[in-house]
């Protein structure tokens, strides 16, 4: 791994300890095994280094996010199989917890990974919600936008109950809420055309 890896892959695990404010660039150095000459002769300074990393961290969420999302099934399948993917909630989320700092939701720049990549899952998951309605595995009342804002306050919630807790259980009874709701959201009928 080379020296501007090393520090982003370093950024990003210190981004996500400590967030943007507690993670200094001697830190990031130190954690890399890299000197302050060669952070700068990659990177402009901090802001550019943290903005590299948060893309890369964001970039990697959708990914996974992806893997349940883009599976074959019903609406109910890929939504619940993003909801019940394995996470840690006592890390909480490498994205969300952004937007818990203050110099990050100061600047536009640094903000935009968090706001880019909660747009992309709200769409995602809309999508996937009235393509459930519009083939007959989702009652046609179930709002696609209001289905997929609740569904992302609900992961990122639980995050901050975990943590709140020190136990992950008040995630984990908030995702399966969230199954519950979109369960009774089911139609109980085959999908169109199947």
């Amino acid at each position: 791994m080379d020296t501007a890896e090393r520090l982003v892959t370093s950024a990003q695990e210190l981004l996500w300890e400590r967030g943007y404010v507690g993670t200094s660039p001697k830190a990031i150095q130190e954690r890399a095994g890299a000197g302050q000459g060669s952070m700068y002769h990659h990177f402009r300074g901090k802001p550019d280094l943290a903005l590299t990393a948060m893309r890369r961290s964001a970039r990697e969420l959708r990914a996974q996010a992806e893997e349940q999302l883009g599976r074959e099934g019903t609406a109910l399948e890929r939504v619940g199989g993003y909801l019940g993917r394995e996470r840690e909630p006592l890390r909480g989320c490498r994205v969300g917890r952004m937007a818990m700092d203050p110099e990050v939701i100061a600047s536009d720049e640094l903000r935009a990974p968090v706001r880019e990549t909660f747009a992309w899952l709200a769409e995602r998951v809309a999508g996937i919600v009235a393509d459930g309605i519009a083939a007959g595995e989702l009652r046609p009342g179930l709002d696609p936008a209001d289905t997929a804002a609740a569904i992302t306050a609900v992961v990122q919630g639980g995050y901050v109950l975990a943590r709140a807790a020190g136990d992950r259980e008040p995630f984990d009874r908030a995702v399966r809420g969230a199954l519950g709701l979109l369960a009774a959201a089911a139609t109980g009928e085959a999908p169109h055309g199947a």
